[in-house]
């Protein structure tokens, strides 16, 4: 479970995120009336989809016997207001001697992550007000 609070004299936007044993801050820019303390949700989400694509990709590798000294996953989320479409653009740059055909299985793996998964997928959620 994860839970987010944020409370009146805390800053404007400011909200501590609590899941298991580990807190962070998120906020909002101050040019959005923030107070710039954490990163925003959206960069949370992308770095959920960032951290789940090296993990992925790092325990693929290792149980491959890949010789991958290190995986460097890059996230952006864009808006093209033209076509209202938002989308993420995902650059994975990898460090060791691997066949193409192996670098084609890495991007299988990458899109097979559970987070990419439940970002493409129509995510239903259901609110309550308590």
């Amino acid at each position: 479970m994860i839970s987010a609070k944020s409370e009146t004299g805390t800053g404007h936007y400011k909200t501590e995120i609590e899941t298991g044993n580990f807190s962070l801050l998120a906020d909002e820019p101050l040019e959005n009336g923030g107070s710039a303390t954490g990163p925003t949700p959206t960069q949370l989400l992308a770095s959920a989809l960032a951290a789940c694509t090296g993990i992925t990709l790092r325990m693929y590798a290792d149980r491959k016997a890949m010789p991958i000294t290190a995986i460097e996953v890059t996230v952006n989320l864009l808006r093209d207001d033209l076509v209202s479409e938002t989308y993420f653009s995902r650059e994975i740059k990898l460090q060791g001697q691997i066949s193409e055909e192996q670098q084609q299985r890495l991007i299988q793996i990458a899109n097979a992550c559970p987070v990419s998964k439940l970002l493409a997928n129509q995510t239903k959620i259901n609110t309550v007000l308590l």
